[in-house]
């Protein structure tokens, strides 16, 4: 996920959701390149590759919906 240094610092800080989110969203993120690395998946990497998509897939939605109140309090 790209965003901004500063404003993943600052909501880093204010934010514990949001700080619990990023990191659960990083380690995520390796597992599934972990996965990718593997020539080849048995159906069970394949069935937890899916799932770890959509656990990250899910947390990213709820960042962005974090930054998008954050962004309308900030104006």
């Amino acid at each position: 996920m790209d965003i901004d240094p500063e404003l993943l610092e600052k909501l880093s800080n204010q934010n514990p959701e949001f700080q619990e989110l990023y990191s659960e969203h990083v380690t995520l993120k390796t597992r599934v390149e972990d996965l990718n690395k593997l020539q080849f998946l048995s159906p069970e990497q394949e069935v937890e590759k899916k799932k770890i998509q959509k656990q990250k897939l899910k947390g990213k939605d709820r960042m962005a919906q974090i930054i998008n109140e954050h962004e309308k309090t900030a104006h």
